[in-house]
Formats: structure tokens, sequence, C-alpha cells
């Protein structure tokens, strides 16, 4: 059993690695003019929310651009109504990492990591932020294709499978299990390259996937949370604002989980690639939900962060 844990923790590694190595280059490329479109081009709730999705596809980690947007509210360059309609954008721009992981493959995963190395050993900064970017993609395949090949071990395993087996069959548990995982690697997006893993090997069904997906969005927002202490209130607002929305979609969106499995099957027979629908659906859902109402969350927010 050692030795699972020992690999899990290797490939979480490995994937966090990948990520990196993915922001990296595109921030090489991109952060200093994301910072002025989030400045000069979020002037209503709807142009907010676009340039929020548009950003955080770019630089694929919605944690960056809560940071970021976090960092610019705490400087006084952001209004905090505008930050709101940056997090619902950012909260669906997120997905578009899930649906690149969900289209992984070892033709890809190959042809990604060898193109990003020659690149990489180029010495000009767009190229070398290129190789970057697709070596860090092959990684986080790497990293999936090292997640399925645990599978096999977890079933020899009956207190690791059984665990697992507990958990999916509650959906309290799933979303609670969502949470904490996300909490303490700070990625989203390797928690549910886990899960689609796991989901691709029939060690999870589809409900509890989504649950656990479900419960990675809110575990998200520790990333806000940390990048706020010791900042202005209106930073604390952002992070706040980021709990909030996923909290609350999260809590309207349970009764509807299997509604949602039962959508995303009609679309593809691939269970890594329906969770990965399944996200970019309650990601859009919910925002669109929360779009009309940013004024009255703000006041909420507001009033009671002073009680905190």
């Amino acid at each position: 059993m050692e030795s699972i844990w020992s690999m899990f923790i290797v490939y979480i590694g490995i994937f966090l690695f990948g990520m990196i190595l993915l922001k990296t280059g595109i921030q090489q490329i991109s952060y200093h003019k994301t910072k002025m479109w989030l400045m000069k081009h979020t002037s209503n709730p709807l142009k907010g929310f676009l340039i929020g999705i548009a950003i955080t596809a770019v630089l694929q980690s919605s944690s960056t651009t809560i940071v970021l947007i976090v960092s610019l509210t705490s400087v006084g360059l952001l209004p905090f109504t505008h930050a709101i309609a940056i997090i619902l954008g950012a909260n669906v721009g997120t997905t578009v990492t899930a649906e690149i992981m969900a289209l992984s493959n070892l033709w890809l995963m190959w042809s990604t990591l060898i193109l990003g190395f020659i690149l990489m050993c180029i010495h000009k900064q767009v190229i070398f932020s290129i190789g970057c970017v697709l070596f860090g993609l092959g990684t986080i395949f790497t990293a999936l294709y090292g997640f399925e090949s645990l599978v096999e071990p977890i079933q020899r395993t009956p207190y690791i499978e059984n665990g697992l087996y507990t958990i999916s069959t509650n959906t309290s548990y799933s979303i609670l299990f969502g949470v904490i995982i996300t909490g303490i690697i700070q990625s989203s997006s390797a928690f549910t390259g886990m899960i689609m893993s796991f989901m691709n090997e029939n060690l999870l069904n589809l409900s509890s996937g989504i649950a656990m997906v479900l419960g990675a969005n809110i575990g998200t927002c520790f990333t806000a949370i940390l990048a706020s202490i010791g900042s202005r209130i209106e930073a604390k607002w952002t992070a706040y604002a980021h709990v909030w929305i996923n909290l609350i979609g999260v809590l309207c969106f349970i009764p509807f989980i299997h509604w949602l499995g039962d959508l995303v099957v009609n679309v593809t027979p691939i269970p890594g690639r329906q969770l990965a629908h399944a996200s970019v659906l309650f990601n859009i859902i919910t925002s669109l939900l929360f779009l009309p109402f940013i004024k009255p969350l703000a006041t909420f927010i507001k009033l009671t962060s002073k009680k905190i």
C-alpha cells in the first residue's frame, strides 16, 4: 500500500510540474497583457465575464486568474463588482483544462513531449515559451496515464478500494473528498484529472465523479483566501466572493447531479469526457445564474464580511 501512496504523490507532483511549465510558458507570452485587459476592458459585468473566460482559458488556471484579481483589487486598480464578474468567467474558463485533458492519448502525449523539448532547446523567448506550453501539456498527459496505472494496484488493495467505494456511494462524502484533496494539493485541475483517469478505468461512477468535482470547486477557493491574507478589505471581499459563488453553486446543484450525469452520457460514451462536459455545464449554468445579481451579491459580501 505504501508504494501506491508513493506513486500517487509522484504523479501529483508530475501533474503540478506540468501545470507550472504550462503556465510559465503562457505567462511569458501574455501575463502583462492580461493585467492590462483586466484593468481596461471590464467596464460592465458581461465584458468582465467574457474576459474572465478568455484569460483563464489562456492561462490554463483559474487560481492564477483569481490571484491576479485579488492583487489588482488590493491595490485599487479593479473595482470589486468587476472582480466578481471576472471570477464568474474564470470558473467557466478553467473547464477548458478538463476538456484538454479529456483528449489525452498516447500519440498526443509523446508528440507534445518531444516537440516541446525540442522547442525548449531554442534560445528565443517566444519559441522557448511555446516549448514550455507543449512540454507542460505532455507532462500532464503523462501524469494522467500514471493515475490510470494505479487503478489495478488499488483494486488489489481492499482497504483503499473499499474506502473509495464508501466515499463514492455517498454524495456528501464525495463532495467533501473533493474539497479536502483539492485544498491540500491546491489544484482543482490535478484532482479532476485524477478522477477522470479513475473513471476511465471504471473505478468510480459518473455521479460520484461529478460530486467530487463539485467539491473541487469549493476546495480551489483556498488559493484565493491565502492570496488575500494581509491585503486590503477589497481583496478579502474578492476572496469571499469566490467562496460564496462556488459554495452556493454547489449546494444548488446537488439535487441535479444525476440529471447532469444523464445529460452528458448522451453526448459521449467515454467516462472522462463525460466528467469534463459535466464540469463545463455546471460552471456555465452557475455563472449565468449569478451574472444578473452581481451588485446584490457584492452588497451581501460586504455586509457579511463585517461579521467575519
